[in-house]
């Protein structure tokens, strides 16, 4: 249940983004993250709950893509569901974005070249971190960055690269020829009972998205994104290509299901 202050907040950014929608603004991508399903069947030798049955829930309920992220442990994401997802894709759903995240070590480039989604998105994660917390260092990074985003491009692959809220490292993220940017959501999500904390996360992601607009990239973004905090992000950035959201989305499953779940988040893309 929704704490009062933030079922407040979240009627007010309703109404901001039902306006700002109604003015023209396009809605944002949801691509759905199926870790959480993964780790949940992980937790037993059993199939279930199914990461594919529940992708295709997702896709047929409205959303525009999957998104993936397969660990060297293999804590959630097994590498045998990757070409899985792919086939449910290809098959079923051939509009649907297919994005894969990861660190790039030599065997992730491989698994992404075989699986040939539509994005990957470079997350600088060590093997041991629970969850991705923070976004690339662009200056230090860059020299490291650029030839495998090279490599991805040249396979026909969109990238991506995981970013924290900081306009002023946007332009060494363009220079290694990415096509993307995903904002590093996670502090923002951390302020769900302060709305004076929230409004500063949101104006720091609102500048680094237009530092990156106006460089040509497009931005997307992920990390404890919900219903509740959506609107307000989307409003502050117009043109936000699309949000991968797997923690909250697979939390709000368990009590409303997942096709309503992903239904209630395409509204709060602007999708109604």
């Amino acid at each position: 249940m929704l704490n009062p202050v933030a079922a407040t907040g979240l009627l007010v950014h309703v109404r901001t983004i039902s306006n700002m929608f109604a003015g023209g603004a396009m809605p944002v991508d949801l691509s759905v993250n199926l870790n959480a399903i993964a780790q949940l069947r992980n937790r037993r030798d059993l199939p279930w709950p199914s990461v594919v049955g529940f992708g295709r829930i997702a896709l047929l309920a409205g959303a525009q893509g999957l998104t993936i992220h397969p660990r060297p442990d293999q804590r959630h994401i097994r590498f045998s569901d990757v070409p899985e997802l792919r086939a449910l894709i290809d098959d079923e759903f051939p509009a649907a974005d297919y994005n894969i995240e990861g660190y790039p070590t030599d065997e992730f480039l491989n698994l992404v070249e075989d699986a040939q989604p539509e994005q990957v998105t470079f997350v600088p994660d060590d093997p041991a971190q629970a969850t991705s917390d923070h976004g690339w260092d662009f200056a230090a990074q860059h020299n490291f960055l650029t030839p495998l985003v090279a490599r991805m491009k040249n396979a026909g692959i969109r990238v991506s690269l995981f970013a924290d809220a900081d306009p002023d490292t946007v332009q060494w993220a363009a220079d290694t020829g990415a096509d993307r940017i995903e904002l590093y959501t996670g502090p923002y999500g951390g302020t769900y009972d302060y709305p004076d904390a929230a409004a500063a996360e949101v104006e720091k992601l609102g500048r680094t998205a237009d530092a990156a607009h106006a460089l040509g990239m497009k931005v997307n973004a992920g990390h404890d994104l919900t219903v509740a905090n959506l609107p307000a992000l989307v409003a502050r950035i117009p043109g936000l290509a699309e949000v991968s959201i797997g923690h909250g989305l697979t939390a709000d499953a368990l009590e409303y299901g997942m096709a309503e779940t992903v239904r209630r988040f395409l509204n709060a893309c602007g999708h109604g």
